[in-house]
C-alpha cells in the first residue's frame, strides 16, 4: 500500500487516483492524519481487503461495481 498522500491544494478526480490491477487490491493514501486517514481502494472481482482493527470509523462509497460489506466486531458480541 502507497503510504505517501496525495499532491495538496490541487483538485483530484477520484477515479483517476487509482487504477483497476487484474487480480488486485490497490490503495492509494489521500490524507494520512494522527487522527485517521481516508485512502482510495480498487478491487478486481473476487478481491477482499485483510481484516484489519482500527480506533477510527470507516467510511466506504462504493464508486463502480458492487461489494459484499461485512462488519465484524473485534469483541465479538
Amino acid at each position: 500500500m502507497d503510504t505517501s498522500e496525495i499532491e495538496k491544494a490541487k483538485s483530484h478526480i477520484i477515479v483517476e487516483i487509482i487504477q483497476y490491477i487484474p487480480n488486485a487490491v490497490l490503495s492509494k493514501t489521500i490524507i494520512k492524519k494522527t487522527t485517521g486517514n481516508i485512502t482510495a481502494s480498487s478491487f478486481d472481482a473476487g478481491e477482499e481487503l485483510a481484516d484489519k482493527t482500527s480506533p477510527f470509523d470507516n467510511y466506504i462509497q462504493i464508486i463502480d461495481g458492487t461489494a459484499e460489506i461485512i462488519r465484524k466486531n473485534p469483541f465479538g458480541t
